[in-house]
């Protein structure tokens, strides 16, 4: 392929008006960050990928379990069954749609000591998290650097999805100054999610990023867009004007990034189960783990994480020092379980 060219597999893209030959070259030059592999984080990665944009990076601590597979495009049951995390699956199935986008599959956990080094270097965000301390360090970060980032969540059959521009529209806290308390709003672990709203919302933060990534910010939509699909309803209002007074892009206080606030276990969505951060710094030996706690239940182990059935707890450790401890939903005592099998 000569220098410049554009290949054949971009063909029909290129002939839409929007983008054309122009905007496919921004694209192959752009690098993306998808923070979530799951519902929202594996449609967003693979229309990216599809499109030829140049680098996409995918950040997720999780593995794949049997659950995900209703909503999750990437991943098959052998995946499940293997417990392969979601950023190393997701890269190896995207690696074989498309081999000429740089693909980065980063096993790690988006924290406020982590942040600068998963999220640098790239041209936008795609938020696929599942929870709101990563909205609003996600939001610290984008603010703080001018990286441009689409929010999006969906729960049930209801989504909602906008991109914010630092320094141009609102960020998330002029619209949420503080997270809602746990236990606030519904998650998936309470009222389930349907696959179809998953596709919708994620279709949406991708075609944002398209725009995005090839220089297009005058189609850019300026609304906080929100979906029903049972309920048949579709409603949008406009992104406010960011606030002055807003403790983020206002003030230029970054409380999530510079570790203030935030919680170092959280409840993940869809899993009746609690990830717990081990102290900064921490790194675990897996087979030492592995050793110590195979007299007291069952141990599975591959290369990238270790799990242990040991009475009612299910616990999925990683070398970063994170854990997972499933069979509760309970923070305090998901750090009670870490502390008990894995260490202070």
């Amino acid at each position: 392929m000569a220098p410049g060219s554009i290949p054949d597999r971009y063909s029909r893209q290129v002939l839409f008006g929007g983008l054309g030959a122009e905007g496919q070259q921004a694209l192959m030059k752009a690098r993306v960050a998808v923070v979530g592999c799951g519902g929202l984080g594996s449609l967003q990665a693979m229309l990216l990928v599809r499109a030829g944009v140049g680098a996409v990076r995918l950040i997720d601590r999780d593995f794949v379990e049997e659950s995900n597979l209703q909503r999750q495009l990437l991943y098959t049951e052998d995946d499940a069954r293997t417990m392969q995390p979601k950023a190393i699956a997701a890269a190896r199935a995207l690696r074989l749609v498309n081999s000429k986008v740089e693909i980065e599959g980063l096993v790690d956990d988006l924290n406020h000591g982590s942040a600068a080094r998963l999220l640098g270097g790239v041209d936008l965000i795609l938020d696929a998290t599942d929870n709101f301390d990563a909205r609003y360090l996600l939001n610290d970060y984008a603010v703080k650097t001018g990286t441009p980032w689409v929010y999006g969540a969906c729960v049930s059959s209801y989504g909602v999805t906008f991109t914010i521009l630092p320094g141009e529209t609102a960020c998330l806290r002029c619209l949420f100054a503080d997270a809602p308390p746990p236990g606030f709003t519904p998650t998936c672990d309470t009222t389930g999610v349907l696959g179809p709203i998953v596709g919708i919302v994620a279709s949406l933060q991708a075609a944002e990023a398209l725009k995005l990534a090839a220089g297009r910010r005058a189609a850019l939509s300026h609304k906080i867009t929100m979906f029903d699909v049972w309920e048949n309803s579709y409603d949008e209002v406009p992104l406010p004007d960011a606030d002055p007074q807003c403790p983020c892009c206002g003030q230029r206080r970054f409380d999530y990034l510079d570790g203030r606030e935030g919680s170092q276990a959280w409840l993940l969505c869809g899993r009746d189960a609690v990830q717990v951060r081990g102290p900064a710094g921490t790194t675990l030996d897996l087979d030492a783990l592995a050793a110590r706690l195979t007299p007291l239940g069952v141990i599975k182990r591959n290369r990238f994480l270790l799990r242990a059935d040991i009475d009612s707890w299910h616990l999925t450790v990683f070398a970063d020092g994170r854990a997972i401890i499933g069979g509760t939903a309970d923070p305090a005592v998901a750090k009670s379980v870490y502390a008990r099998y894995i260490g202070g």
